[in-house]
């Protein structure tokens, strides 16, 4: 038991030094503020490369649910564009980033159509998980989503002169919460807390000044 233990562990050991630390299949990064208002959905080791998945991901933060699929759809469509703004080198420059030009000087853009489509997939799956709970799809929003580089798949491809080349992909941890909006709630009375008079600085009041009329002389 000790020797297979032993050989277990040592494995264990030399895949985390091949692939590096992975996120954890059962757990999300996050938990939702309110678990009975939010549903979650999340794929692991997807066959999409994490550089277009992250980009992807960011253009859709905080959108609600039904303007995400829209956006996703018109991207397939190609009459929007996802904006490249960390992952851009090479990528070429467009009209349709224009909109997002003022939240950061962007001005490349792509349509990462297979990316696009897996993010359709993962909102339709965390949708359905949202109607087990009963919840309002009309209030849902992204309230959270992450990418992260899974580990690389190996292949090869040859060279000239008998060479060979590594020929990697590079597939992506992806997961999401869809969350209901909740209600703001307005302050009671006047909507301004009341201003506690502290001891310490009292108000002095000035006692009034009695003003000294000058006497006009008397006519003689």
């Amino acid at each position: 038991m000790n020797g297979t233990h032993r050989r277990d562990q040592r494995n264990t050991d030399i895949i985390k030094c091949l692939f590096g630390p992975t996120m954890p299949r059962s757990k999300y990064s996050r938990e939702p503020d309110n678990p009975n208002r939010s549903a979650k959905a999340r794929g692991s080791d997807i066959r999409v490369h994490f550089k277009n998945t992250r980009e992807t991901a960011f253009a859709l933060r905080g959108l609600k649910y039904n303007i995400a699929v829209k956006y996703l759809n018109d991207v397939l469509k190609h009459q929007r564009a996802i904006p490249f703004r960390r992952f851009c080198g090479g990528v070429g420059r467009t009209a349709q980033a224009n909109p997002y030009h003022k939240q950061g000087c962007v001005t490349q853009a792509r349509w990462p159509k297979k990316s696009v489509e897996y993010m359709l997939s993962l909102l339709q799956n965390a949708k359905a998980n949202a109607q087990v709970k009963e919840l309002n799809v009309s209030k849902l929003y992204i309230s959270h989503i992450q990418v992260q580089q899974a580990p690389k798949m190996r292949r090869r491809t040859y060279r000239a002169h008998g060479r060979i080349n590594p020929y990697m992909s590079s597939p992506s941890h992806v997961e999401l919460i869809l969350s209901e909006k909740s209600r703001n709630v307005k302050r009671g009375g006047s909507g301004k807390p009341a201003k506690k008079k502290s001891a310490s600085k009292a108000v002095q009041k000035k006692k009034p000044v009695a003003k000294q009329v000058a006497e006009a002389p008397n006519p003689q």
